[in-house]
């Protein structure tokens, strides 16, 4: 027990030994008056590139197809055919009406038919039999003129009872109220037993919702900007514009949309430009009347840079601050030009290989320090790239004392 004890105290003997070496060298450099390093900063190198410049602008959602469910024929509702929240097929049966009356009326269309034909079938018998009589001139030309017109009278009749006939049915086709288009029907807004009047109650809502309108409204200043711009040069027009939308909780949606039209005129009451773009829906995510962000890729920035937004000082100069030949930090004028994503797009100011300063300044700026160290930023948006961890020669004797002390464990506890 005594010789396990003397071997542990020579194993943290030996770890004591190192830590204060450790430390003794870091005393022997600060008596030496050694200055401490510069302070390390994180910074961006710049390349000139061609940047599509986003407009996020507020957008409402709106289904591409909505129908209305309104009644053609009064009645009282006798039975609901579908289930609330469901998907109908064009041509489904909605609702059935009581068509009791509409097939009273059907049945008194087509006995009126019958006797419009009776009438017809004597009248042409009429006209067969007075024909001959009139071309041998024994009848008047007055008796021949009413039965021409009396023939003639019979055969309208038979063709107004016949559209009497359609009618009523057409009636009582109403009275069955189907879908006139595919898609999620909403709540039913009457019952079973309720009385509904043609052309006036709502009974229900179908909106089509594979594909969703997105309404979006930009300035008029702001798009005869863009005009100017893409006239000059200064941007360039972006002629695959896909519609980035973002939802409500800050997510990305992950389809795309695409542009439909922008309007060609302003509105006058609000100043702002009508566009429109079409974004699908496959999953049925989106929900028409919901608001959205949409990211709106209309014209390119060239030669242009990128720049995390937390690098420039906004005001009435936007300011950057890069690390110079001489790894001083240097203060620099820049003219922003747009925003993509996170980032400002500078279209003046910066020269291609710049190291921009992301982070670090502050600490830089307590220290007064005339020289700084540079690393590149890493966006803390973006997954890491997996990294060993190193080891200083101190925590490898440590952690080789340690083991060394787990093996004397183990031959004391065999003996």
């Amino acid at each position: 027990m005594k010789h396990y004890t003397r071997q542990k105290t020579a194993v943290w003997l030996i770890v004591s030994s190192l830590a204060l070496a450790a430390c003794g060298k870091e005393d022997a450099q600060q008596q030496a008056g050694q200055m401490p390093p510069p302070p390390m900063v994180s910074v961006i190198t710049v390349q000139p590139e061609n940047v599509v410049l986003e407009s996020n602008l507020p957008g409402r959602l709106e289904a591409v197809q909505t129908a209305k469910i309104v009644p053609q024929v009064s009645g009282i509702v006798k039975r609901r055919l579908f289930t609330e929240g469901g998907y109908v097929k064009a041509g489904q049966a909605l609702y059935q009406l009581d068509d009791a009356s509409y097939s009273a009326n059907l049945e008194s269309a087509r006995a009126a038919l019958m006797a419009a034909q009776a009438a017809s079938a004597k009248a042409g018998a009429d006209w067969s039999r007075y024909r001959p009589l009139a071309e041998a001139d024994a009848v008047s030309k007055q008796e021949w003129d009413a039965v021409v017109a009396a023939k003639r009278s019979a055969e309208a009749q038979v063709k107004s009872a016949q559209a009497a006939v359609r009618a009523a049915q057409v009636n009582i086709n109403h009275a069955y109220i189907t879908a006139p288009i595919s898609g999620v029907i909403g709540q039913s807004a009457v019952t079973e037993g309720a009385l509904v009047n043609a052309g006036q109650t709502h009974m229900a809502t179908i909106r089509q919702t594979d594909t969703l309108y997105v309404n979006i409204q930009q300035s008029s200043s702001d798009w005869l900007k863009l005009r100017r711009q893409l006239a000059d040069g200064s941007r360039t027009q972006n002629n695959n514009i896909e519609v980035g939308i973002e939802l409500e909780d800050g997510s990305e949606y992950p389809h795309k949309g695409r542009l439909l039209f922008v309007d060609a005129a302003v509105d006058e009451s609000t100043g702002q430009v009508n566009v429109r773009a079409a974004v699908p829906n496959p999953e049925n995510l989106l929900m028409s009347g919901m608001y959205v962000r949409v990211k709106l890729p209309l014209a390119g920035a060239p030669d242009a840079f990128v720049v995390p937004q937390r690098a420039v000082t906004r005001g009435k100069a936007d300011t950057v601050l890069i690390v110079n030949q001489n790894n001083g930090m240097e203060p620099r004028i820049v003219e922003i030009t747009g925003q993509k994503g996170s980032n400002w797009v500078i279209g003046k100011g910066l020269q291609a290989g710049d190291k921009v300063i992301v982070d670090g300044i502050m600490i830089a700026g307590m220290m007064g320090a005339k020289q700084v160290r540079t690393q590149e930023w890493q966006d803390p948006n973006m997954p890491a790239a997996p990294v060993q961890a190193a080891h200083s020669k101190a925590d490898t004797d440590i952690r080789a004392a340690s083991q060394a002390e787990t093996d004397i464990q183990a031959a004391s506890a065999a003996q």
